[in-house]
Parts: C-alpha cells; structure tokens; sequence
C-alpha cells in the first residue's frame, strides 16, 4: 500500500524557490495587488527593483493581512543585474512578440518546466514596469520568456500577470522529471557571457558594432541548454586560452 502511494505522488514546484522579480514598478497599489496574488498562490519571496514609489500603507492596502509579512521581507535593490544574480533559471514576461521575442513558452508549459528546474535551483519571474513590460536591454537576463495567452483585450493588469503565472506554478505537477542539477547562476554566467563577448570581438567573430545584439544568438544557444557552473568555469578557461594564443600571434607579427 504504501509503495502505491509513494508511486501515486506526483512531483510539484519547490514553491520555496520560486521568487516574484518585479523591474521598475511603478505604483505601490500594484506591488500590494501582486503580493497577494503571490499569497494566494503560496510564493513567499518578492524581489523589487528600482521602484518608483514604495509607500508602505498603499501597498499594504492592496496586499491585505497575509501579505503584510511578505511585505517586510521584501528585497529591494537599485539595479537588475545585482537582483537577478542569485538565480540559475529567470523567466522573462513579454506581451509584445516578434523580433528577438521568437521563441517563447505559455505559462502552462513555462510551469511544467519549472517543475524540474525547481528541484535544484532558484528560479526568477521577471516581470516588467507595467506601461510598456521588459525591453530588449533586460531580455539578455533570461533564459527563457513567458507569453499569456489574451483575447481581443491584450492589456493584463501587473497582478493579473503575476496571479497566471504563480497559478500555473502552485498546480503544476509532473509524475516524473528529468533530472536538472544546479546550473550557474546569473552572476556567473554574466562574468562568463563578458568574457565571451570580448573574446569574440578580438577574433572577429562577432562585430565590433553593437556586440550585444550579436551576443543574444550566443545567450540563447546556451540558455536552450543549461550550463553548470564548472562548464561556465571551462568556457572562461578557453576565452583566456584564446585571448592568450592572439597576444602570442600578435606579439610574432610584431617580431616580423
């Protein structure tokens, strides 16, 4: 009997790992209406960067009593990279398609994924300012994006968007995973992906004009797929390798 059970049990989200990432909010009635969307759906972690107002009472209002604890364990930072560098998995909230914003998950498939992911690793939502979401300057970030799904009204209120995603996540389950190990997280593969890109630059690999853009084919190869920290570690190695065997090429010419 209890082998039946055991075999029975799905394997759901570490809601514990989840965190909400909200980038330039810009009213405190919405921080408040997203935290107890979190609540509802039992997420506990909020992350606020450069908001433009945090008036305790009016976010307080919108969040009601369970979300008052939330509240005050509530992390603020001043810039997104700092927020973000914690996290091995960040998925990034879009509305508008198209561009870079090819490819992209619903949140029912972006939840299933997480159920993995979850198991070893912090996982970020990342969502926008609400007038006009996440630009192209913070898609770099993430490894993946989330697009809900609307009728002929596309606009989503910032609550409603992060009570679809924390929705999907609270129910998402799976009778088995594949397993996912702890990945690098975004400090990491930030040092790592600076590396690369002036690596790339010097073997003119990538131009020299705007590299970021050039970059974000590169970031998505490796987001499709996962890196470890020690695999970040290696890439870095090779970089050094390659910086090293121009400086020598560079240094025979010089000799000629």
């Amino acid at each position: 009997m209890e082998k039946k059970k055991r075999r029975d049990e799905k394997i759901r989200v570490r809601l514990e790992k989840v965190a909400v990432v909200l980038f330039r909010p810009r009213l405190p009635e919405n921080i408040g209406a997203a935290v107890r969307a979190m609540c509802n759906m039992g997420l506990k972690r909020l992350v606020v960067v450069a908001p433009e107002d945090l008036d305790r009472q009016r976010m307080a209002m919108m969040a009601t009593g369970p979300g008052e604890a939330l509240l005050e364990r509530m992390e603020v930072h001043d810039e997104l990279a700092p927020a973000l560098a914690p996290f091995q998995y960040i998925v990034g909230t879009t509305a508008r398609l198209g561009g870079v914003r090819l490819e992209y998950a619903t949140p029912r498939e972006m939840a299933a994924r997480v159920v993995e992911i979850s198991q070893h690793n912090e996982v970020a939502l990342l969502f926008g300012p609400e007038n006009f979401g996440l630009t192209n300057e913070e898609l770099p970030f993430c490894h993946a994006l989330v697009h809900i799904p609307t009728g002929d009204c596309s606009s989503l209120n910032l609550a409603q968007a992060v009570m679809v995603l924390a929705y999907e996540i609270f129910t998402a389950a799976s009778d088995k995973t594949r397993f996912v190990p702890r990945l690098a997280n975004s400090r990491e593969l930030e040092s790592m992906y600076a590396m690369l890109q002036e690596t790339l630059v010097k073997i003119n690999f990538i131009s020299h004009q705007n590299p970021e853009h050039w970059m974000f084919n590169v970031r998505r190869l490796f987001s499709r797929h996962g890196l470890r920290a020690r695999e970040a570690q290696v890439i870095k190695g090779i970089c050094r390798q390659i910086d090293w065997y121009v400086g020598k090429r560079l240094e025979g010419k010089k000799g000629d």
